[in-house]
């Protein structure tokens, strides 16, 4: 019973109304199985019929709002959120592949210090002040930026 439907309704949706035909006559031209007492048949022809009236009835056309609509949410996500990322990652891998030896740099830390040596995938980063400096492996991923870091006190307010 419940077969019947499913295949009634694929053939439907996969071959048109043309290719349909019941037991009454083709289901879609308004004609309906006859009444033997199967609900499951009725239920189909039934579901076939509605969805012709509807398809006629300009029901199609929703069709189309929703993947316009569809559409339009995924161009506005690409532009929105997506292109603006790449756009940044690319930056930041250019920035990186560009540092060299002696550069100071700022990583993903907040720690400052300088380049001592590049390698494939990562930085010997010197760290420190004056003469007790530390030297540490950094992923070439976590460098942000380029940056000197400033070591001058901010003023001292006066009191009054």
């Amino acid at each position: 019973m419940m077969e019947s439907l499913i295949f009634g309704i694929q053939r439907f949706l996969f071959m048109g109304t043309d290719g349909l035909v019941g037991p009454g006559g083709a289901i879609g031209d308004g004609v309906t199985a006859p009444a033997t007492g199967d609900t499951a048949i009725q239920i189909a022809a039934d579901a076939a019929n509605g969805a012709v009236q509807a398809a006629e009835g300009g029901g199609g056309i929703a069709l189309h709002w929703w993947i316009i609509g569809y559409a339009a949410l995924f161009a506005g996500l690409y532009f929105l959120m997506i292109r603006p990322q790449r756009k940044r990652e690319k930056k930041m891998k250019e920035l990186q592949s560009g540092l060299k030896t002696g550069d100071n740099v700022v990583t993903n830390g907040g720690l400052f210090g300088r380049i001592a040596d590049v390698g494939t995938d990562c930085f010997v980063v010197e760290m420190g002040i004056g003469g007790r400096t530390v030297k540490v492996p950094v992923l070439k991923s976590d460098v942000l930026g380029v940056r000197d870091p400033v070591l001058t006190p901010p003023p001292k307010e006066e009191a009054k």
